[in-house]
């Protein structure tokens, strides 16, 4: 009988994007059983390459030009296909649309992700599906709420300026604005991150170094953002505070805060998107499963997109491997996660800066080595 096999994994970040990843996986296998059928399908657990798996998937890509973090106008996607909409804050507010080695902890604003999902409703999307994560920005969302209609003035009746920073000055808040079209919208908030808005777990301590923000910023940015949920409960009441609280709530700098304020329903990014993705009908279809990302540590067993693949087919009774460029996982862990074996870059090439650069040669090497291991 022939074995279908198929690969589900998210990108190597910094070398390989999913699809290459499932390219380079395929053409290992076909050298040891040339037969083969395998299915594609790249994963994203909600962060940058979430709109990428999408399209991948066969949705249709559409772009628009939003404001970056700073202003700057970009070109961003989103991903639409019988009226849900995969929106990625990445594309609009995402640290890679910073300048290199240039970071605004203060300043960075998520307007743009507020006109993705604006372009996403003017589009005709019914269901929308938020994905977080990746963002140069730590503003609670209020940026993105702007953008679609909201308004939060200083003490003169001024809008406050952009970024977290700025929200030290927020006198009032007032959401009457907002795009009605929401109202009639699923909105989903995909994110692989369960943080509250502030606090010791909270978006600015946890996320804001990776931004630029120095211990200073960090504080700043916690009682700005501690200032905008107390002037929000104001204007909408408890819920502004219960919001503040929920898992989530920190998720890309707080925009998962604006988004539970907008009426969406939390769920761990991988979760989403493998439903979306059509996850379930390809794996009831395969005889094994490769997952992978770049790199399977502590942080892949909570949430990422790898130990989604793992649970799913692990409850469907389904082998699992997993192709990484560095594996920093012991072998119980991994078994625990659902994982039979997992295959890193540096098992072939010892040299990081080589796997780095040269990731995909070294990762049909490493898929001949799975064929033949599980599949002769």
């Amino acid at each position: 009988m022939t074995q279908r096999v198929l690969i589900a994994a998210d990108k190597f970040k910094g070398s390989l994007t999913a699809v290459q990843v499932a390219e380079r996986v395929t053409a290992g296998l076909r050298r040891v059983v040339p037969e083969l059928q395998v299915e594609s399908l790249p994963v994203a657990d909600g962060g940058d390459g979430t709109v990428d798996a999408a399209v991948a998937a066969g949705f249709e890509r559409r772009e628009v030009r939003v404001a970056g973090p700073l202003g700057d106008e970009v070109t961003a996607a989103f991903a639409l296909r019988a009226g849900t909409a995969v929106v990625e804050m990445a594309e609009a507010s995402g640290l890679q649309r910073l300048p290199a080695g240039v970071f605004a902890p203060l300043t960075a604003s998520t307007y743009g992700s507020g006109e993705l999902l604006r372009a996403a409703l003017d589009a005709g999307a019914r269901t929308i599906v938020f994905g977080v994560g990746g963002s140069a920005t730590t503003d609670g969302g209020a940026g993105m709420l702007s953008a679609l209609g909201a308004r939060f003035l200083d003490a003169e009746g001024e809008p406050v300026p952009p970024g977290g920073g700025g929200l030290s000055e927020l006198a009032s808040a007032d959401l009457s604005g907002l795009d009605p079209r929401l109202a009639s919208v699923e909105l989903v908030l995909a994110s692989d991150v369960d943080n509250p808005l502030t606090g010791p777990k909270g978006a600015p301590a946890v996320y804001g170094p990776q931004k630029g923000a120095a211990p200073d910023d960090v504080e700043a940015l916690d009682t700005a953002l501690a200032h905008y949920a107390k002037v929000l409960e104001e204007a909408v009441g408890a819920k502004a505070a219960e919001f503040a609280a929920s898992p989530g709530a920190g998720a890309a700098g707080g925009i998962g805060y604006g988004a539970l304020l907008l009426g969406a329903g939390f769920r761990p990014g991988i979760e989403v998107m493998l439903d979306v993705l059509g996850f379930a009908p390809a794996l009831e279809w395969a005889d094994l499963v490769i997952t992978g990302e770049g790199s399977l540590d502590e942080q892949t067993l909570h949430g990422k997109a790898p130990a989604g693949v793992a649970a799913a087919a692990r409850a469907a009774d389904k082998e699992v491997v997993a192709v990484c460029g560095r594996l920093a996982l012991p072998p119980d862990a991994l078994g625990r996660a659902g994982i039979r074996r997992a295959y890193p870059l540096t098992s072939v090439e010892p040299d990081v800066a080589k796997c780095i650069a040269d990731a995909g040669p070294i990762l049909e090497r490493v898929a001949e080595q799975i064929g033949r291991d599980f599949l002769t």
